[in-house]
């Protein structure tokens, strides 16, 4: 009877038939630009490896790109970075310096995309692009939003808690402090807000002279 039943299964999922038209259907409708061999199986009722041939056959003629292994996107919807940082390597949220750069609070050009996790500290590459993962106790896990960047619903710091974060880490010895941090845009009070999360003398004497010079630049420029 088992075995019946297993041949009935394996005949209906022969069946099933998977299209690039459908799954583009399937990413507009849904907003599934990032996807998987699981995604694919749970709205098409396919087997899991017809889902997964399907894929990798379609990553072989470059319609889709991989980000990792299991994780791919259509080149025809590609996510932007924020949605490739978020998806890479969960939990986390765009900060530190690449979120500074993108709420112009330093000047650079930041080209490695920095992100907080709570799991071990990792680094990828994506289409030549590093994407950097720095680990957080679960405590600090927190100051992020989800924001529509180029349509697309993301993770990232608050611009406070990016600087936080970025601060924290330099207090720590683990970044360089960058001597053009641009605090025109920050919420003081937010600021202390999330810096009181991490309970470190070390970074609330970095920010306070960090807020200081700050102003200092700001006066003599104007």
């Amino acid at each position: 009877m088992k075995q019946y039943c297993f041949i009935n299964e394996s005949i209906k999922y022969m069946k099933k038939k998977l299209s690039i038209t459908e799954i583009q259907n399937l990413i507009i409708d849904k907003e599934k630009f990032i996807f998987t061999p699981l995604d694919l199986q749970r709205y098409f009722n396919v087997s899991y490896d017809i889902a997964r041939v399907f894929i990798s056959r379609n990553v072989k003629k470059g319609l889709y790109t991989k980000i990792k292994r299991g994780v791919y996107f259509d080149k025809k919807f590609a996510p932007n970075e924020f949605e490739i940082a978020n998806r890479l390597y969960e939990p986390s949220y765009v900060s530190f310096e690449y979120a500074l750069m993108y709420y112009n609070i330093i000047p650079e050009m930041v080209y490695t995309i920095t992100s907080a996790t709570t799991k071990a500290t990792r680094e990828f590459s994506v289409n030549n692009i590093i994407y950097s993962y720095s680990r957080f106790k679960k405590k600090y896990f927190t100051g992020y939003i989800k924001k529509d960047i180029g349509g697309r619903s993301v993770y990232v710091a608050e611009p406070e808690k990016a600087l936080v974060d970025y601060l924290y880490f330099v207090s720590l010895g683990k970044k360089a402090l960058n001597d053009r941090i641009d605090l025109k845009k920050i919420d003081y009070k937010k600021l202390i807000y999330f810096s009181k999360i991490f309970k470190r003398k070390s970074l609330d004497r970095l920010i306070k002279q960090t807020y200081d010079e700050s102003n200092t630049n700001q006066e003599i420029i104007y």
